[in-house]
């Protein structure tokens, strides 16, 4: 019996249109698909002839997609089973790169695939791992201490109460094992059902997935690798669905697409250069149309923009996120 459960639902790329919109995919170039997933994005853009994709994906399950279109567009497509913080080694098949495509959410199939885990419905070993881990949720659950795993909770799942979840943990992993349904159980036991159609689990759920693939060092990676591999004119797309991802992307363009004064008292001497161009200065949310017809979309944000300039350092960027970054470190207790 596989272990992959089907449900009869369709995937359905947040944002196509609009993404689609901005990219311009009709003049040709190389486009990079960062979070390849099923496919909607490389299918939409590799539909205009003149365009290449190369895809990256580090959940190894999507090769099975990746084969359907390398084997109807051939030369025009490409595919890698890697992290895509590892841009800057890839090799390119060429350098028109008019777009890099990041869709920082999770497809259908990964979802309904029980055995990954992300699911509340999900049941047995606890896993949460998307590929290329050094660990699963049940190693972090496990072995780390009450004080990382409120840290986690909190930091990366904005988690109110994130202390008495990770009390709670620690005094049944004692007895027990702790299950998938065992730390649905432990947080329902703790948070009260309120108003909120949201899961009990969400925020717990979130942050331990957010930990064990090491998601905020590879999404602020993946932005800085993705600026130095593009060319002036090309354009960075990300499409969001939690705060915290979202607080990095925002602050990465928005910082270095605007001209700073390096002293208020000395206004004239040196300033900054703009290495972007916001395309969109609000992030481009779903239509009513789009949540109707795929409800999941409804978190999701859209934020692009172009590049103008090269050398950017990326000091003050690594610093400011320094302290949740600095939270996968942790892992080096398991």
């Amino acid at each position: 019996m596989s272990a992959i459960i089907k449900l009869e639902k369709k995937h359905f790329p947040v944002l196509l249109n609009e993404l689609v919109n901005i990219i311009s995919p009709h003049y040709g170039g190389t486009f990079i698909d960062c979070t390849f997933g099923q496919g909607g994005y490389s299918k939409r853009i590799l539909e205009y002839k003149k365009n290449q994709i190369l895809a990256i994906d580090r959940d190894k399950d999507c090769s099975e997609q990746a084969r359907f279109l390398k084997k109807k567009y051939k030369k025009r497509f490409n595919f890698i089973n890697s992290k895509f913080s590892d841009l800057e080694n890839i090799h390119l098949p060429s350098s028109n790169i008019k777009g890099i495509i990041f869709d920082l959410g999770y497809s259908t199939n990964q979802i309904n695939d029980l055995s990954k885990g992300i699911s509340f419905n999900s049941t047995g070993k606890l896993n949460m791992r998307m590929g290329i881990n050094k660990i699963s949720a049940h190693d972090a659950i496990h072995k780390l201490s009450y004080e990382s795993l409120w840290k986690i909770f909190k930091y990366y799942g904005d988690e109110k109460k994130s202390k008495i979840i990770a009390k709670k943990i620690l005094q049944k992993r004692i007895k027990k094992n702790i299950l998938t349904e065992d730390l649905v159980s432990i947080t329902n036991s703790i948070k009260k059902k309120g108003k909120s159609k949201i899961n009990n689990s969400t925020k717990v759920f979130q942050a331990i997935r957010i930990f064990v693939n090491e998601e905020i060092s590879e999404l602020v990676n993946g932005l800085i690798n993705a600026y130095k591999i593009l060319p002036i004119g090309g354009i960075i797309a990300v499409v969001t669905f939690h705060s915290l991802e979202d607080k990095i992307v925002k602050f990465f363009f928005k910082e270095y697409s605007e001209i700073k004064n390096s002293s208020r008292y000395l206004p004239n001497l040196k300033t900054s250069e703009k290495k972007f161009h916001l395309i969109n200065k609000k992030p481009i949310l779903p239509s009513r149309e789009e949540i109707l017809k795929n409800p999941p979309s409804r978190s999701a944000k859209l934020r692009c923009a172009k590049k103008i300039s090269n050398n950017l350092d990326f000091n003050f960027f690594l610093e400011k996120f320094k302290y949740l970054t600095e939270i996968e470190n942790l892992i080096r207790e398991i």
